[in-house]
């Protein structure tokens, strides 16, 4: 017989009433602040937006900052009007942004960095210039792994060409336009863990339980040479030299390997340049970031920054209790989309192409007129932790709020924005900039392996152990669609880079088209 608790208390239940009540409380604007007055500036060219708007303080949210913005520049219609970042810029310093859920009152009145007797200056910019729109249909369900599969990545260049890997020893590139496959690598004698696309397209790397990595040739999936060998166990992740630090004719990837090594690999000749010792448990993730360094995450619970040119260590970053199972750059998109954006132009020379792919790291990474570089590590610990490795070892922040293993972090293309998933069934989002929660996404009922930002940073996609994807608005925190079809546990999921497609793949052997 099941035990039978007993019915709570009086005082039980004086307490849960005020506890619930206490939760709810929402911090309102004061009505008696009267009003403000804002002068709307143009971020990319100084320019002043019309004259200072005197604005009720009550109701200086951001949704009606854009509105008002939207109407001093004619766009009155609905399908008209463009979303805003609002940053608030004093001095030398950008400032920080507006989250899209504040206020005038509670970003810089209260705060102090403002006051209701000045003309508060806000500068705008658009939060995207072009829209990716949510996937609601499978498109394709294509067979052809013999085992379930592990990994998926698109092609930098579009949504065309997709790769996965698999347990069945293989990777494959698939056609997404046609929903056929195009190649099957090959090669590895074990299972194939991770695949990665240089930022030119030009080659595939592979990383298999083997103990191998593989280069390929995406066009004709003939193998690059002979497998890389040097590794003792299985390859855990691998991350490719951003192209514009790459030395001319000569792009190199990193590896690292559950021997607690990471390798670098000269791709053309096909050797082992640097090998970076030091962790005392397994390598999870290594990232090739776009100032010079190389971080790494361990099962020792440290995270790692080493420089990528002569492989020394730089910064030992010690703030997790428990493993360290992934890592994320706040440059992790435009590292991995090079010269390529939403436009398809790309330039006709190679100087052309390294100027464009620096001028859109600089773009991205930059914050209070410096180029930073931001690191966010997630854990076994329930936490998260925020860094900024070029200016400090202590972390930014410490977000918490997960019940269990943390597994999978990300950032939004435009930097603003992070997104946690873990084995709690949740995915939670954080501000960027100091670590702030800002909503839980409840949909999942089981744990949740990865997720994926679209290119313009407004939606979000999560995939399931519960067979499911999920797409989210990231602006109001809710389920716009629900994405079911897969017959067992979703291991793996991307966004292609110009926003047109979602691949998803796990357990069932099938990868999984979706499109708008």
């Amino acid at each position: 017989m099941a035990t039978q608790y007993p019915p709570p208390s009086k005082r039980q239940k004086t307490a849960a009433a005020a506890l619930a009540s206490k939760q709810q409380e929402i911090d309102q604007i004061p009505t008696d602040l009267g009003n403000v007055r804002i002068q709307f500036i143009d971020r990319a060219t100084n320019a002043p937006t019309g004259p200072p708007v005197s604005v009720p303080v009550a109701q200086s949210t951001v949704k009606n900052l854009e509105l008002l913005l939207n109407s001093l520049q004619g766009h009155d219609e609905a399908h008209d009007r463009i979303p805003f970042r609002f940053f608030h810029e004093r001095g030398e310093g950008d400032g920080d942004a507006l989250a899209d859920g504040t206020d005038v009152y509670h970003a810089l009145l209260k705060e102090g960095k403002a006051g209701t007797e000045e003309t508060i200056t806000l500068h705008y910019a658009p939060q995207a210039v072009f829209r990716v729109k949510a996937v609601s249909r499978c498109s394709a369900a294509i067979s052809g792994h013999g085992e379930p599969i592990l990994c998926v990545q698109f092609s930098p260049t579009s949504s065309s060409r997709m790769a996965s890997g698999s347990g069945d020893n293989t990777a494959r590139i698939w056609d997404c336009d046609t929903g056929t496959p195009l190649q099957t690598l090959k090669g590895h004698t074990s299972w194939v863990l991770a695949v990665s696309w240089s930022p030119d397209a030009s080659m595939i790397a592979t990383g298999s339980m083997d103990n191998t990595v593989r280069l390929w040739d995406p066009v004709t999936g003939k193998a690059l040479g002979s497998p890389l060998k040097g590794h003792s166990k299985w390859i855990t992740s691998l991350s490719w030299e951003p192209y514009h630090i790459q030395e001319k004719g000569r792009p190199r990837v990193a590896s690292s390997s559950k021997d607690a090594t990471v390798r670098i690999w000269d791709a053309v000749n096909r050797r082992a340049d640097i090998s970076l010792s030091g962790h005392k448990g397994s390598v999870t993730c290594v990232k090739w970031g776009g100032v010079g360094f190389i971080y790494t995450a361990s099962y020792d619970k440290t995270v790692k920054v080493w420089n990528a040119s002569n492989g020394t260590l730089a910064h030992t970053l010690a703030s997790h209790a428990h493993r360290v199972n992934h890592l994320a750059l706040s440059t992790d998109f435009v590292l991995r989309t090079a010269y390529h954006d939403h436009t398809g132009m790309v330039p006709d020379t190679d100087e052309g192409k390294l100027s464009k792919a620096k001028e859109r790291f600089r773009k991205t990474a930059m914050i209070n007129k410096k180029v930073v570089e931001r690191l966010v590590t997630a854990s076994d610990d329930f936490t998260i932790y925020l860094w900024e490795p070029s200016n400090s070892t202590k972390p930014v922040a410490r977000l918490i709020g997960h019940q269990k293993q943390v597994n999978h972090v990300t950032f939004s293309p435009d930097g603003l924005y992070i997104a946690s998933t873990g084995f709690d069934n949740h995915v939670k989002l954080w501000n960027a900039r100091d670590g702030n929660f800002i909503y839980t996404l409840r949909g999942h009922v089981g744990p949740v392996y990865q997720c994926c930002f679209s290119a313009d940073s407004r939606l979000l996609v999560t995939a399931s152990k519960d067979t499911t994807l999920k797409a989210w608005d990231v602006r109001t925190g809710k389920l716009s669609v629900d994405l079911p079809g897969h017959a067992d546990e979703v291991y793996a999921v991307d966004w292609s880079p110009d926003g047109e497609r979602v691949s998803s793949a796990g357990k069932d052997k099938q990868v999984r088209i979706w499109r708008y």
